[in-house]
């Protein structure tokens, strides 16, 4: 299948900006510079067409900012991303902004992600009138259709979203996504926040959508067990790096790095043979200085003085299967 987005060695990197007075004492040596967190550090990712590539790691590992990259929401400081072949750098004015449409996001809140000012029918329908998908007397029944896709009913598009539910609010921020017709939907933990029987009635919605709109998906979570349900390939990220990739069934069957198989054994599981449950030892490393070579070094049962130098590189340890882990040397 061919690409419909790559990732090539992307970093991002924040840091405050120093007023005139803080770069004076900068230069004199009179204050340090202001510290640098280090979301991403050198991400490189593929996603076929009409695939779905869950992205999976701890709370700071990376994983929201790979989203929002992507998505066009957050300027990479190193690397490029392409869709189709194609950077949007060096498209024109018009092809760049109709690319940046092909690509929506979901967010994790859908309380604080619509604007409570608005009633649905504006939420949905202000991005597609604007970019020409269709005209204002056509608009009713163009919010009705993407609110019919999305599980709504039409009727209630006066409404302002604080008469809806959660899952029905999650349900409006999917519709305004497909008003756009896009060919990607970055999914940035949209069912976290919702009870567990509506997580079930929206992931089959995606399901759904992805076989009628031929629509490809990142879906970013922390629930494995979400992940391995609508997954076909898996990226394991630690901070701010790609530990492990490989399909769905190969990784939750055979996960090759330490880190992968520390989350997969302390996952809850109704198995009836009686087990402890212990979180990975230590503390996630803070952004702001991580630890050198392998970043999971501190808290891996199996490091080597190797791991503590140098960084490990993300190799092929079977049939589209990569890890980043010394021991596979």
């Amino acid at each position: 299948m061919s690409n419909r987005l790559e990732v090539r060695s992307v970093s991002k990197r924040f840091s405050r900006k120093s007023g005139l007075v803080e770069r004076g004492a900068e230069f004199m040596g009179l204050k340090p510079p202001n510290p640098v967190v280090r979301a991403l550090d050198d991400v490189s990712l593929t996603v076929a067409e009409g695939e779905v590539v869950g992205i999976v790691g701890e709370s700071g590992c990376g994983k929201s900012t790979l989203g929002r990259v992507v998505a066009g929401l957050l300027q990479a400081s190193e690397g490029t991303v392409l869709f189709r072949d194609k950077r949007l750098q060096d498209m024109p004015g018009e092809e760049a902004e109709a690319a940046r449409l092909k690509v929506q996001m979901i967010f994790q809140d859908p309380s604080s992600s619509l604007n409570p000012r608005q009633r649905v029918r504006e939420i949905i329908g202000a991005a597609p009138l604007h970019h020409g998908l269709t005209t204002a007397r056509e608009l009713d029944d163009y919010v009705s259709l993407q609110m019919a896709r999305a599980g709504l009913d039409p009727s209630m598009a006066s409404r302002f979203p604080h008469q809806f539910s959660g899952g029905q609010r999650q349900r409006i921020g999917i519709a305004r996504a497909l008003a756009v017709q896009p060919d990607m939907l970055i999914c940035d933990e949209s069912v976290a926040a919702l009870d567990v029987s509506i997580q079930a009635q929206i992931l089959n919605l995606f399901l759904d959508l992805r076989k009628q709109l031929d629509l490809t998906y990142i879906f970013i979570s922390h629930d494995l067990s979400v992940v391995e349900h609508i997954s076909d390939r898996v990226v394991v990220m630690y901070l701010g790096r790609v530990v492990e990739e490989a399909a769905v069934e190969e990784l939750f069957s055979h996960p090759n790095h330490p880190y992968t198989r520390a989350l997969l054994q302390e996952r809850p599981s109704l198995d009836p043979v009686q087990r402890s449950f212990s979180a990975i030892e230590g503390e996630i490393p803070s952004p702001l200085s991580p630890p050198s070579g392998c970043h999971f070094h501190p808290r891996c049962p199996l490091a080597m003085d190797r791991c503590r130098i140098e960084r490990p590189e993300l190799r092929t340890v079977g049939s589209r299967h990569k890890s980043a882990c010394h021991l596979n040397d």
